[in-house]
C-alpha cells in the first residue's frame, strides 16, 4: 500500500483527468470529488473510480459536448450532460438548483445524458453551506437485482437528504440502495479479491462472490423489500431527468436536485437552530451496553476527513497507483 500527500493524491487525479482531455478546470472539479471521498474513508470511490472515468472515455464511441442548460420555469432547469461525467454535470445542476432556490425559495433540477455523479453528500454538503435543504437522487445502469430476483432492474441509485446546521457540520444522509456499490466491485476486480458473501448473483442467478461474474450478473439490494422499493422510486426519479427508465451501458444517468429554503415555512436561522439542537438529542441517547456513543448521519464521514486532512496521508493501492502514473505519465 502506497502512501501519498493530499497535495500528491490531488495533482495525481488531476494529471489523469487532464490526460484524458478534460481541461484544467474540469480536471480539478473532478479531482476535488474523487479526494474528499479517499478523505472520507469511502476509497472505492476516490482514486480507483479515476481509473473507472479512464476505461469509459477510452472505450466509448460517444463524444463529449459541450453542458447545456434549458432554463424549464423560474423554479426548473434541465441540465443536458453531452455524455460528460456526472462529477461535472451534477455539479453544474447543483449550482443551478442553488441560484434558483435562493430567488425562488426552490430549485428543481435535473440533469441527463451522464454517468458516474459520484458521492451525492459532497453536494448536499455545498447546498447546505448555503443554509438551503436538499434531496438528492441519482439513477443507473441497471445493476442491482430487485427484492425476489437476480437480474438488474435499477442502479445502486443512491439517495441523500441534506439540512443546514446553526453551527458545525450538517446533517446529511446519503446511503445508496444496494448491498454493495459497483465501484467496490470493480476495486476487488482490479485487486483480485473476492466479494463478501450474499451480495451479488453470477450471470446465472446463482450466489458469487467473483467481481466478474458479480458485473455480468447483478448486485442483491440493500434492506429487502423495502430497500428494493427505494431503488425504484430513485430509478424513477432519474426517469423525470428525461433519462430512460432502464439506462443501458455506462450512460444516460439521471441525477434530480429538489432544493428549499426553509424560509419558505419559518425564519431560516430557527430552523437550523432547531436541526442544531435535535442532532444533540439524538448523540445523546443512551447506547447500548457496550456500544459506542450514537452519531448523527455524516458525523463518521466529517470526523475521518479532519483526521486524514491533519494526517496529510492517503493510502492507494500499489497496483491502482501503478495505473495511475501510467496513464497520467508518471
Amino acid at each position: 500500500m502506497a502512501r501519498l500527500t493530499i497535495a500528491e493524491a490531488r495533482s495525481l487525479a488531476e494529471r489523469t483527468m487532464q490526460a484524458v482531455g478534460h481541461t484544467a478546470q474540469e480536471a480539478s472539479c473532478i479531482a476535488d470529488h474523487l479526494i474528499d471521498c479517499e478523505l472520507r474513508g469511502l476509497s472505492y470511490g476516490g482514486l480507483p473510480r479515476a481509473l473507472s472515468i479512464v476505461e469509459r472515455i477510452r472505450t466509448s464511441k460517444r463524444r463529449r459536448e459541450p453542458i447545456r442548460v434549458e432554463d424549464k420555469t423560474p423554479v426548473s432547469a434541465l441540465v443536458h450532460g453531452g455524455d460528460n461525467v456526472g462529477y461535472l454535470v451534477a455539479f453544474r445542476a447543483m449550482e443551478e438548483a442553488i441560484v434558483k432556490a435562493k430567488a425562488s425559495g426552490i430549485g428543481i433540477v435535473g440533469s441527463n445524458a451522464t454517468w458516474y455523479t459520484g458521492m451525492l453528500s459532497y453536494y448536499a454538503e455545498r447546498i447546505t453551506a448555503a443554509d438551503l435543504v436538499c434531496m438528492i437522487a441519482s439513477n443507473a445502469s441497471p445493476w442491482v437485482a430487485p427484492h425476489g430476483g437476480t437480474q438488474g432492474r435499477f442502479g445502486t441509485n443512491p439517495i441523500c437528504y441534506g439540512f443546514p446546521t446553526e453551527s458545525g457540520d450538517p446533517v446529511i444522509w446519503d446511503i445508496g440502495t444496494s448491498t454493495i456499490m459497483h465501484a467496490e466491485i470493480m476495486v476487488a476486480k482490479r485487486l483480485g479479491n473476492e466479494l463478501a458473501e450474499g451480495v451479488a448473483y453470477g450471470p446465472d442467478g446463482k450466489p458469487t462472490r467473483d467481481p466478474v461474474a458479480a458485473l455480468d450478473g447483478a448486485i442483491r439490494p440493500w434492506g429487502g423489500a423495502k430497500g428494493s422499493g427505494l431503488g425504484i422510486v430513485v430509478q424513477l426519479l432519474g426517469a423525470m431527468c428525461q433519462s430512460p427508465a432502464i439506462p443501458q451501458g455506462m450512460g444516460d444517468f439521471g441525477c434530480l436536485f429538489v432544493v428549499m429554503s426553509p424560509g419558505l415555512l419559518m425564519p431560516v436561522d430557527e430552523f437550523k437552530r432547531t436541526v442544531s439542537e435535535y442532532a444533540v438529542a439524538v448523540r445523546g441517547t443512551r447506547p447500548v451496553d457496550g456500544g459506542p456513543p450514537v452519531r448523527m448521519p455524516f458525523d463518521r464521514s466529517a470526523a475521518d476527513r479532519r483526521r486524514r486532512s491533519a494526517a496529510d496521508v492517503i493510502e492507494v493501492p500499489d497496483a491502482i497507483l501503478a495505473q495511475l502514473r501510467e496513464v497520467a505519465g508518471g
